[in-house]
């Protein structure tokens, strides 16, 4: 059974920064394109980043900028910099792994941003 464990949430001020992980293990890591999504209280879980197997980048509009995805394929792990942290960026992240058919979620990190 794959697993993917995130880390490096918590509470931040405005204008700080916090940098996720996420640790994956039993799947073949350098296949998977990778993601990261948030999801804030009454609100739909959305795509923040994602990053693939070429370690190509994508983000989504309101994160460019300030957010940076990146992978380490020999430690099986992708990271999310988060910069210049607003209000509105405080919800629970997720890690999200995609190959062909196959999904994996992690189980979500907390980041509060308030003052």
């Amino acid at each position: 059974q794959a697993q993917l464990v995130e880390s490096g949430g918590g509470l931040v001020q405005p204008g700080g920064s916090l940098r996720l992980s996420c640790a994956a293990s039993r799947i073949t890591f350098s296949l998977y394109t990778m993601g990261w999504y948030r999801q804030a209280p009454g609100k739909q879980r959305e795509l923040v980043a994602t990053i693939t197997s070429g370690g190509s980048t994508n983000y989504t509009d309101s994160v460019k900028g300030r957010f940076t995805m990146s992978r380490d394929n020999a430690k099986n792990t992708v990271y999310l910099q988060m910069n210049s942290l607003k209000l509105e960026d405080t919800a629970v992240y997720y890690c999200n792994a995609v190959w062909r058919s196959l999904v994996y979620w992690g189980q979500g990190t907390q980041v509060t941003v308030s003052s």
